[in-house]
């Protein structure tokens, strides 16, 4: 995450830095634009004027940019892919490149991050939940394909500079808002949204003031069906030393197949039927200040502080066959899988199935402040900006209530369809229990009980801080070629930790769900994702249940979780020169730019599965040397080519950085880092034809190469580790970066966008990219994740006196997301996203709007190795938006 859910609510006010640079991608700051013909025109126009391969995004007014989501509005751009796994558009791929390579800037400087600390994947990185920035504040989003020295480096993919509403830019007096609700038909909750926007300025224009502050709360029902990782099928059976095998249990009944074909085929270790509801809040204000003191300097002052609650009630239902290798009763075999199955109990204290409740409270917290100034010096122009930003995250607490069953179940699949039936129905509390069997626990006031563990109480706590400081100049020269030289500085010192603390809770009696007051799962809460059987509704707790149940428990205070913690202090100094260039047709730039990097890692080693970690610290450094090429050529009045050729890196997620482990001790899985890994770094290759046939309209071809000399996957081996709920040593699954190398991504980019007739327009593009897959220190081929061979973006829009409206159609083929589980190659299915959007201006002050997202309520596939092998299917339903906006 580059940014945070600070960044719901970013500062509106830019600095003047930010204002420098956009002048020169258009004629005037001052972008007007209304509608959507407007918008996108004006799109147009910058791109057109811009020196390296742009596409961009304009608001269609203020406090009104096109879609409810950002990044939804980044999937129309050509190129540019979205991630859907929690409904609206999350993830960002550009050039079909991970969605963690790709920069997120705003204002031209980036922010701390840091987010809830449940969401998949959700380690502290550099990457950016797009669900989180309030479309409100933003005038432009620009993506630049291909770099300039004078960016900020950090991207493999593209760059995307967000510019936000400045007060000198807007009418003295001006006050925006919106008022409305969203709901979500899963949910079946309601629940408002708001924002308020004034800006003011004196009559010289030389002093302004903007004060911003936004709401925004949304409850959010996800169902799913996961699939644990596939295992092998000689887990059923006994190999003797001389490769001899023969069934654990002898009276199994094997169909489909031979008693070698079960040897060899893979099973689901486990199929968890999983429900999570979240209700997420945020509240924010920002502040900016600009002053013009005298013609030839200006400052800006921006502020901002945001609070955002992100708890969270994960329920998950799962059987456990790999726990069950003993028990397997009958099994069928198809096309290498074990399509079916029937287990019978275990004995106690072993179980095979379980019901995990965890109850998550979380709070985002962000502060963040910039200081921007330009002195114009002569012709030169001297600009310069420095600022702080902390943000703090994570689970604080999270409640882990965990029962477990011995009872008999059966299993089938087949692709999109799963059953699960238990021996005895889950929707009775009885079906689950502890029956593992007591240990004596000393307490911290020295009392020893005899305790049966019943879950855990833990921390994890995330912080973010960084501190920069930049300084540039831009000096013209009178040269028959060259036009500008750029030249320009920046420090930064990045800190980025997780403190984890643990704790067990125990009581002196065994019990079972029975002995708690239940409910149960809402009837058709997994409607729609193919699953069958009794195990779709289950007694649980509710969230207050789990948070009682285990307060009134014994508790061992296990303290810090060094397994798990770490801190990585990142330190960045980069210098760059950049040579403007126009002659006659030509125009561009050249440049060149330095970038030391130094990280320093704190975490704690466990050899050997040590109970006691070592406190470890391990640095690393890199210099690197990064050339930028972009030119344009006028082929004629109408006809633009370009090309850019240039080098560029990005690094790695910062726990990627740490040896620390992140588990989870119930389904012992766990990711780990890797303190040696190198950054991704590629040579980039992009050319383009752009025809502006007539105004507002545009037809274009891009081709694009990413050369990747290096880059990081994630394999996954077992390893033993302290599991903290048990406080037993266990081997889990654990999933590490490592560096791969020598891939390259080839793809092509075709754009057409026109008013068509009588107020009818249209907006598409479709994108081609394959890729050539790299390969490990061991000379195994690793795929690139995340990257989609086609994608497609259909906009048509009608746009006529005060009615507008927009049909927006997207779709992405099937993708590599990374090694899951057990080795488990997983990728993500083709998705289809179909949105809506409205308005009506009742007159130059009130407009009244709608937004629909997600109306086909896709499935979220995916899948391992092949489609008839799943690892999660998910639904998160559709989502209605209204709202009054005005302007005055």
């Amino acid at each position: 995450m580059v940014s945070s859910a600070l960044l719901g609510l970013i500062a509106c006010a830019g600095t003047a830095q930010a204002q420098s640079q956009a002048a020169e991608t258009t004629d005037s700051n001052q972008i007007v634009v209304s509608g959507i013909r407007a918008s996108l025109k004006s799109s147009i126009g910058v791109k057109r004027a811009a020196n390296a391969v742009v596409d961009v995004i304009t608001a269609e007014g203020i406090g009104k940019f096109p879609d409810r989501n950002v990044a939804e509005s980044l999937a129309h751009i050509p190129g540019v892919s979205v991630d859907h796994q929690f409904g609206a558009g999350e993830k960002v791929a550009i050039q079909g490149t991970d969605p963690a390579l790709n920069r997120i800037l705003i204002d031209d400087h980036s922010i701390a991050s840091t987010d809830w600390g449940g969401a998949p994947g959700d380690v502290s990185g550099r990457t950016f939940n797009y669900t989180l920035l309030a479309p409100e504040i933003v005038s432009r989003i620009e993506v630049y394909k291909s770099p300039e020295a004078r960016i900020d480096e950090g991207s493999l993919g593209g760059t995307v500079i967000v510019r936000t509403r400045q007060p000198l830019d807007l009418k003295a007096n001006t006050i925006n808002g919106s008022a409305g609700a969203t709901y979500n038909d899963r949910s079946g909750k309601a629940n408002p949204r708001a924002s308020l926007l004034y800006s003011w300025h004196n009559k010289d224009n030389t002093f302004g003031v903007l004060l911003a502050g936004t709401y925004d709360k949304q409850t959010l029902t996800r169902a799913g069906i996961e699939y644990f990782g596939y295992g092998s099928g000689s887990d059923f059976f006994n190999t003797a030393a001389d490769g001899s095998y023969t069934l654990k249990n002898p009276n199994t009944v094997v169909t489909g197949g031979t008693l070698a074909d079960l040897y060899k085929a893979r099973y689901p270790v486990g199929i968890n039927h999983a429900y999570f509801v979240q209700t997420r809040e945020r509240i924010g204000a920002q502040g900016g200040l600009q002053w013009k003191p005298s013609s030839n300097l200006e400052l800006s002052l921006t502020g901002m502080h945001i609070t955002a609650n992100y708890n969270n009630f994960s329920q998950s239902e799962f059987i456990y066959p790999g726990w069950a290798t003993g028990q397997l009763q009958s099994a069928n075999v198809s096309n290498g899988l074990v399509t079916s199955a029937s287990f019978g109990s275990t004995t106690l204290p072993s179980t095979s199935s379980e019901l995990d409740m965890n109850y998550r409270k979380s709070t985002v917290t962000n502060d963040s402040a910039n200081l921007a100034w330009k002195w114009k010096v002569g012709k030169a122009t001297i600009s310069g900006n420095g600022g702080w930003s902390k943000a703090s995250g994570g689970t604080d607490p999270e409640y882990l209530f965990n029962m477990q069953s011995n009872m008999p179940y059966s299993f089938s699949y087949s692709g999109t369809q799963t059953n699960v039936n238990y021996s005895t129905d889950p929707t009775n509390p009885a079906a689950f229990f502890r029956g593992d069997t007591s240990k004596p626990v000393t307490l911290a006031n020295g009392q020893t009980i005899n305790g049966y563990q019943i879950g855990g109480i833990s921390r994890s706590m995330t912080t973010d801080a960084e501190g920069y400081g930049q300084l540039d100049a831009e000096i013209p020269v009178e040269d028959s070629l060259f036009s500008k030289v750029r030249l320009g500085a920046k420090y930064t010192s990045h800190v980025n930790r997780l403190d984890a603390y643990g704790s067990q809770v125990y009581y002196t009696s065994q019990v079972g769900l029975s002995n708690f007051s239940t409910t149960l799962t809402p009837a058709g809460v997994f409607s729609g994702l193919g699953a069958g059987g009794n195990a779709n509704q289950f007694a649980t707790l509710s969230s207050q249940g789990v948070i009682d149940a285990l307060n009134n428990g014994y508790l061992l205070d296990t303290g810090k979780d060094l397994g798990s913690s770490f801190r990585v202090l990142e330190k960045n100094a980069a210098a760059y020169v950049q040579l403007d260039f126009e002659h006659e047709k030509w125009r561009g730039n050249v440049g060149y730019r330095m970038v030391y990097t130094k990280d320093i890692s704190d975490y704690a080693e466990f050899p050997n599965g040590a109970a006691v970690g070592t406190p470890t610290r391990h640095s690393t450094d890199y210099l690197k040397f990064l050339p930028g090429f972009n030119v344009s050529y006028q082929l004629r009045d109408d006809v633009l080519l370009r090309g850019s050729i240039a080098e560029v890196i990005a690094r790695p997620r910062y726990a990627q950085l740490a040896g620390s482990f992140s588990r989870n001790d119930t389904q012992f899985t766990a990711s780990g880092g890797n303190p040696d890994l190198k950054p991704y770094q590629s040579w980039n290759f992009e050319a383009s034809a752009e025809w502006y046939f007539r105004p507002g309209a545009l037809f274009s071809l891009e081709y694009f190469r990413r050369q990747i000399q290096s880059y990081i996957v994630t394999t996954t081996n077992n390893q033993t580790l302290l599991n903290t709920l048990t406080g037993q040593n266990a081997v889990y699954s654990v999933s590490s970066p490592i560096n791969a190398s020598n891939a390259v991504v080839n793809g092509i980019s075709a754009s057409f966008q026109a008013p068509i007739w009588g107020g009818f327009g249209i907006q598409t593009n479709y994108t081609y990219a394959s890729d050539q897959k790299g390969t490990d220190a061991a000379g195994d081929v690793l795929n690139l994740p995340y990257l989609s061979r086609h994608t497609i973006n259909v906009i048509p829009y009608f746009e006529k006196g005060p009615f507008q409206a927009r049909v927006s159609w997207n779709y992405r083929t099937h993708y590599f997301t990374g090694i899951g589980r057990l080795n488990s190659v997983d990728s993500t299915d083709g998705y289809h996203q179909l949105d809506f959007s409205t308005s009506y201006k009742i007159n130059e002050h009130f407009t009244l709007n709608f937004n629909a997202q997600n109306l086909l309520d896709s499935t979220y596939y995916s899948y391992s190795g092949t489609k008839d092998a799943p690892t999660a299917l998910y639904k998160n339903g559709r989502t209605f938006s209204g709202s009054m906006s005005f302007t005055f």
